[in-house]
């Protein structure tokens, strides 16, 4: 399953996490479909379908009848990660979410820049979005801390 993530510097990742996430929900329940800067060519086929949207506070996923896309908010960091069944679809997706996340961050001109997961990247699947590149996990501080975690 093709795969790419992309870490955005921001000090605003929870916000957009939340914008975004409440956006797709609201997709989602509505039945509408997703538009996305260029539309399908030639393929007849129209802009990914929300299936279902699981949010938290700094992390959530959306499937699409097409992939996912999951976003992990970290200090300083909204850690983004699509997946798809093939890479056109994969390039949908990112090119979807890249919209959104650079017209929502227009004031602080945030950017988006993907990276293609190797094959090896893609089999493994530690918990962390980027475990698999040997970043630890950003500590979360203790006020932010879910309490059934500590049970």
């Amino acid at each position: 399953m093709p795969a790419a993530e992309a870490d955005i510097r921001t000090d605003h990742a929870a916000s957009y996490l939340t914008r975004l996430g409440g956006h797709a929900a609201k997709m989602g329940q509505s039945g509408h479909r997703l538009r996305h800067r260029r539309a399908a060519r030639g393929r007849g086929d129209g802009p990914p379908e929300v299936r279902r949207v699981e949010r938290g506070e700094t992390e959530a996923t959306v499937t699409l009848d097409r992939g996912q896309w999951t976003m992990r908010a970290q200090p300083g960091l909204l850690a983004v990660r699509a997946e798809a069944a093939d890479e056109e679809n994969l390039r949908r997706i990112q090119d979807l979410l890249t919209t959104r996340l650079e017209n929502f961050g227009r004031r602080e001109h945030l950017t988006v820049a993907w990276r293609t997961l190797t094959a090896e990247d893609r089999t493994t699947r530690p918990e962390g979005l980027h475990a698999e590149r040997g970043r630890p996990p950003a500590p979360v501080p203790a006020d932010r801390r879910d309490p059934r975690e500590d049970q």
